[in-house]
């Protein structure tokens, strides 16, 4: 596996890089900042996966996360990995509905076969997400069951969505019509009172909130 590191820390940059090398990968670029990260990408030979910060610089705000969506625009069968210390909503809901994406948290990676082991789904077009991501992303409460106000049919069709079924798929599968599933899916997305104003993103967050609610 190819692999270009985004990491403003020179220690936690090199000790990845070391890491990756030792466990058989190549790694084919490396950027301290995020625009030196998009040239690394577009200039690295065949990369197969990107693993960046969130803050780095010039703004140590939401760069890495801005250059991320730069390279899927230009690469869009990259693998990417967010792997970070903070959590970004703005550009990552986007990611995520890509695939190939994983989001995951500095101090909540524990055992060293596993996340390699994520970095190489990614890699392969799956997609990887902690769950503290995921709970920010979706902007609930975990005490609450947001799904509880969904009805038997709602859910089958939520449960569809998580598949990757598009709305014609659903309708199909359950002998509905086109218009009845799309009223399903409405009603999904209101109830569950998920933020943003597009569609295919409040889709992505209700799907999200689904497969989180299905692990606990």
């Amino acid at each position: 596996m190819r692999v270009v590191i985004g990491e403003d820390s020179a220690l936690f940059r090199e000790g990845l890089a070391r890491l990756l090398a030792d466990a058989g990968h190549e790694v084919v670029a490396k950027a301290q900042d995020a625009p030196g990260l998009v040239v690394a990408v577009d200039t690295a030979a065949d990369p197969d996966l990107v693993i960046a910060d969130i803050r780095m610089p010039p703004d140590h705000t939401d760069d890495g996360a801005r250059a991320a969506r730069r390279i899927r625009d230009a690469h869009p069968g990259l693998g990417i990995v967010l792997l970070s210390q903070h959590v970004e909503t703005r550009h990552s809901v986007e990611l995520v509905s890509r695939g190939g994406f994983g989001y995951l948290l500095k101090d909540r990676v524990f055992d060293v076969d596993d996340f390699l082991d994520t970095l190489r789904r990614v890699a392969a077009g799956g997609s990887a997400l902690d769950p503290e991501v995921v709970s920010r992303l979706i902007g609930v409460r975990r005490a609450a069951d947001p799904l509880a106000s969904l009805s038997a049919r709602e859910r089958e069709v939520l449960a569809l969505m998580a598949e990757g079924r598009t709305n014609v798929g659903i309708a199909r599968r359950l002998y509905l019509t086109d218009r009845t599933v799309e009223t399903h899916v409405s009603s999904i997305l209101a109830k569950l009172g998920l933020p943003g104003s597009e569609e295919d993103h409040r889709r992505v967050l209700a799907v999200l909130l689904y497969l989180n609610r299905s692990r606990t």
